[in-house]
């Protein structure tokens, strides 16, 4: 008699035990909320986040984002209204004195652009921003500025080419670097500076 009970201790334990490590796989598979994570597209990351709190900390860092922006635009499928969002988005990292210079039809001619570059095939494959190290810093009216070099490399339909930018960012008010304007780097002043 002491067997059996050993015995049937011993299947109503292992029962116990399956039962036990079932409920435990149910419940660290069970999304917390009941429902499935929606994953977030490129551009959605681009936008959720927030200035505010979250502003670039360098003149590194905004061109990091603003070249975020850029691949967003220009790689993406984006609908006409993320264009505008990403527009808007890349307009709040800028100074205010390029963003007077905007016209009324700067919308209109980004989304024009965008669609000659997506006719084209032509993607903003990678970038790569100076160094910490390179930004050169300096005092114009009285403002603190930085000058740094973006090397865009873009994919036109199988073949690489790369462009090289030269950026001027100037502080504001709030102590952020926004973006004053930029152009094409001279790519004979870029050697002759070592970069």
């Amino acid at each position: 008699m002491k067997r059996f009970k050993g015995l049937r201790g011993m299947v109503v334990f292992l029962v116990l035990l399956c039962m036990l490590a079932g409920y435990y796989f149910y419940l660290s598979n069970k999304s917390d909320s009941g429902e499935e994570e929606m994953e977030t597209t490129k551009v959605q990351e681009v936008l959720l986040r927030d200035l505010t709190r979250n502003y670039p900390a360098s003149p590194k860092e905004v061109l990091r984002y603003y070249s975020e922006i850029l691949q967003c635009m220009y790689n993406e499928d984006c609908t006409e209204e993320e264009l505008e969002q990403l527009a808007n988005r890349a307009m709040e990292i800028c100074d205010e004195e390029l963003v007077s210079y905007q016209s009324e039809e700067f919308i209109s001619r980004l989304k024009e652009d965008v669609q000659a570059y997506k006719d084209q095939n032509v993607q903003i494959s990678s970038y790569k921003t100076s160094n910490s190290t390179d930004v050169d810093y300096f005092t114009k009216d009285g403002r603190e500025c930085a000058r740094l070099y973006c090397t865009y490399t873009l994919r036109v339909r199988t073949s690489l080419q790369a462009l090289d930018e030269i950026f001027i960012m100037r502080k504001d008010e709030e102590g952020h670097w926004k973006i004053l304007g930029w152009d094409e780097a001279d790519p004979e002043k870029k050697q002759a500076t070592g970069e």
